[in-house]
């Protein structure tokens, strides 16, 4: 008996721990090389395993396991090949087979050959067709979707997120934000019965785990204080709608606000390094370029990948470059190149309606700017009551780096840009 043996691979240089979220392959079944056999949830991403030989797979580890980096995964018998292939010459001579056959010699010689081809894919397609990977089985079961009504386009008909995603999302809108808006909405949608105790218990996910254990650490960790402002977005309004046509004619892409506030935060971080730095031990460590992370909502929670030297890009290129992060964050297919870095983080709860909120550092960075819901309000501009689209704006910072008075400045200066455009535009 000739064994090999699976073992978790190293994946990125911060993971240490991955946990088994699902089998792909049955045990004792038999597996070709390169075939997917399980799915591994990292604190970033869900990573298929593929099998490194062909054989039998024996199972060692269970679903929902943590295995750290090296441990033993299953085992895969390669002596089954060759009994497997001995046992499928045979079934020519078995009686059903001659009674089903009609007295034509050349028939009878060559139904054994085409049984003998088609039964080992009808084997290895019939676990995975129809069977939801565990991010998009968890998307389906949100929407109350069956997996039968949802056509699979993965390996041998498996249905993965991007197809979950697709079939509850056909119509919607490509921002970030919105992806996470079912998770919002699932409690709502579910039926109570009164005076209902029930109870359930369900296991955090691993990017869930890590998501609260950054979060407290962050809380900890910090000095986090949090100072507001409001600014008047009409100026953007109406410089959005008089040049939107001609941008998406030429471009291909809607100018949003995310790229025009992602310009407006780098020209003043580099304006002001001390809110663009980050303590490292006894060290600040300031940047001559901006990276800004981009939150964004995904079903399995909060991803934050940066947009690379915001600072030297067109708006074109941001909005493509945040699509395309958003598009992979729904598709769970960023890379853990992708998810590092950042200098500087942008999130936008607005998208929920929230007015105001207090958002949490994102470490090692020193500074994160929540914009909110933009709500028209009565104003008082030039001795006038006017209605005005107006947003809160809030910027969370450590003051072990950041002093107050220059997160009051960060947001002032950032407001003077956004209030009027033309000279974030012409660079004044």
């Amino acid at each position: 008996m000739s064994i090999v043996e699976m073992k978790v691979p190293t994946i990125g240089e911060s993971i240490t721990e991955v946990t088994l979220s699902q089998w792909l392959v049955p045990d004792g079944s038999f597996v070709k090389i390169d075939t997917p056999i399980c799915e591994f949830e990292s604190d970033k991403a869900t990573l298929e395993f593929p099998a490194e030989a062909s054989g039998k797979l024996i199972h060692v580890a269970a679903e929902n396991d943590d295995l750290e980096i090296g441990a033993l995964v299953a085992k895969i018998d390669t002596s089954v090949q060759e009994e497997k292939e001995e046992k499928e010459e045979k079934p020519s001579s078995s009686p059903e087979k001659e009674k089903s056959t009609p007295p034509n010699d050349k028939k009878s010689e060559s139904e054994p050959e085409t049984s003998k081809q088609e039964e080992p894919k009808i084997e290895e397609s019939s676990y995975a067709e129809g069977h939801p990977s565990p991010a998009a089985a968890k998307i389906l079961r949100e929407k109350g979707i069956e997996p039968e009504s949802v056509e699979g386009s993965g390996k041998g008909g498996r249905i993965t997120k991007e197809d979950a995603l697709n079939a509850e999302m056909t119509s919607s809108s490509p921002d970030p934000d919105i992806l996470a808006k079912s998770e919002v909405e699932k409690t709502a949608k579910k039926p109570l019965t009164s005076f209902s105790r029930e109870t359930r218990r369900e296991k955090m996910s691993r990017m869930r785990r890590t998501i609260a254990t950054r979060l407290v650490s962050a809380k900890n960790n910090t000095a986090m204080l949090t100072t507001f402002n409001e600014v008047d977005l009409y100026e953007v309004m109406e410089f959005r709608k008089k040049y939107q046509d001609r941008f998406v004619e030429k471009h291909g892409i809607k100018l949003g606000f995310m790229s025009i506030f992602a310009k407006a935060c780098a020209k003043v971080l580099l304006e002001m390094p001390e809110v663009n730095a980050m303590i490292d031990g006894n060290e600040f460590v300031y940047h001559d370029y901006v990276d800004i992370s981009i939150a964004i909502s995904t079903p399995n929670g909060l991803v934050v990948p940066p947009v690379h030297n915001v600072e030297s890009l067109s708006f074109q290129e941001i909005e493509f470059k945040i699509k395309e992060l958003a598009d992979k964050a729904r598709k769970g297919t960023l890379s853990l190149e992708e998810m590092k870095g950042g200098t500087f983080t942008i999130t936008n709860g607005g998208i929920f309606g929230s007015m105001l909120s207090t958002p949490i550092i994102n470490e090692p960075q020193s500074a994160i700017l929540g914009m909110h819901n933009i709500i028209e309000r009565p104003v008082a501009i030039n001795g006038q009551v006017v209605i005005r689209p107006m947003m809160y704006l809030a910027l969370s910072y450590d003051h072990r780096v950041i002093d107050g008075s220059s997160s009051v400045t960060f947001l002032v200066n950032v407001k003077k840009l956004l209030e009027d455009p033309v000279t974030l535009l012409l660079d004044l």
